[in-house]
């Protein structure tokens, strides 16, 4: 799934769900042959993933948990948390993706991606801070995007806990389950649509624009067209130096950072965010195995994007399921999105 927004504005420059289904089969009513198949497949070629799939944001939530921890003052940039490879809390050892990074501060926890930086401050921020922040920002909300069948997707709470489990053992918050929200994981689940929708708010500086698809409608017999109406963009109110120090990260990150590879030689400076979220939970003494996983099981590739840098006309979040690391499947998409929107550079029949 990937959509691609244009900040400035709200409008929806790419909707895109895959795979897909060839419509023609609906026209004179589906068989039932070919609506078993679509129904049975394990692609889910009927599900609008850009509009209804709900997936776990990984590491591209870490840009919008740092914005939390600055404009909340619960950690300044400055701040260096050292990354040993894990970090235990209540006898749970939580691990990160790599090697350790050593002492990193917000900037290089963007840039290197630092798991551990992320579990510290999930756990000083607490779920409270996190859904307040959060919740403005269009995660686990309706977007309003006029199109129906939207779904919310999870933002968690102790309120939510509450509602949405039935055994009163279940229905308590543990500091625990605070944690892996850092990273993008836990109870966290969202849709791409609300993803870039984030991505552009932060691209304007905190200034939101509702999605909108349509631009104007026809007059069937006179054929004039009638504008849409637009929604008057909300600001969030957010501090510019604190804006200035995500976007900045973001950048590095495309420049020496995890995406730096793909972005390479690319005509135009961007900002982005590798993300890797689990399709499936692991036990804490396992290590995860692609290869001895089912495809459908195997880590979910994201990446979330804006360009240009200093005034972004496009920002995108890209999902690619089961695909693994970001910067493998999501971060090529989007350089060849840029690329052909920024550029006009389609990408080639080989490339394809």
């Amino acid at each position: 799934a990937l959509v691609a927004i244009d900040p400035r504005s709200g409008e929806v420059l790419a909707f895109v769900s895959k795979p897909t289904f060839d419509p023609n089969l609906f026209v004179d009513g589906i068989d039932n042959e070919s609506w078993q198949a679509l129904n049975d497949s394990i692609d889910k070629p009927l599900l609008n993933r850009a509009l209804r799939g709900t997936y776990p944001p990984g590491s591209t939530y870490k840009p919008f948990m740092a914005m939390a921890a600055l404009e909340a003052g619960k950690r300044s940039a400055g701040t260096v948390i050292n990354d040993t490879g894990s970090w235990t809390f209540g006898g749970h050892q939580f691990r990160s993706h790599g090697l350790p990074l050593g002492p990193v501060d917000m900037h290089q926890s963007i840039v290197k991606s630092s798991n551990v930086y992320y579990y510290s401050l999930a756990n000083e921020l607490g779920v409270e801070a996190i859904y307040d922040f959060m919740m403005p920002l269009g995660f686990g909300q309706i977007t309003g995007i006029d199109v129906l069948g939207e779904v919310r997707g999870v933002l968690p709470s102790q309120e939510w806990k509450r509602n949405y489990y039935k055994r009163p053992e279940q229905k308590k918050w543990f500091s625990g389950e605070t944690i892996s929200l850092g990273i993008g994981q836990g109870y966290n689940t969202f849709t791409m649509l609300q993803l870039a929708h984030a991505t552009a708010t932060l691209a304007q500086g905190g200034v939101q624009h509702k999605p909108r698809l349509v631009l104007a409608t026809q007059d069937s017999v006179s054929q004039a067209l009638r504008p849409a109406t637009v929604t008057a963009p909300l600001d969030l109110g957010y501090k510019s130096e604190h804006v200035a120090i995500i976007k900045r990260a973001l950048a590095s990150v495309t420049q020496d950072g995890t995406s730096a590879r793909v972005f390479a030689g690319a005509g135009y400076l961007s900002a982005g965010k590798t993300g890797t979220a689990q399709a499936v939970g692991i036990r804490q003494n396992e290590k995860y195995n692609a290869a001895k996983l089912e495809e459908h099981q195997r880590d979910h590739s994201l990446y979330i994007a804006a360009a240009p840098i200093d005034a972004p006309t496009v920002v995108l979040a890209v999902i690619v399921e089961n695909a693994g690391f970001g910067a493998e499947a999501a971060a090529p998409i989007a350089r060849r999105v840029f690329d052909y929107l920024l550029l006009g550079q389609a990408p080639s029949e080989q490339d394809l």
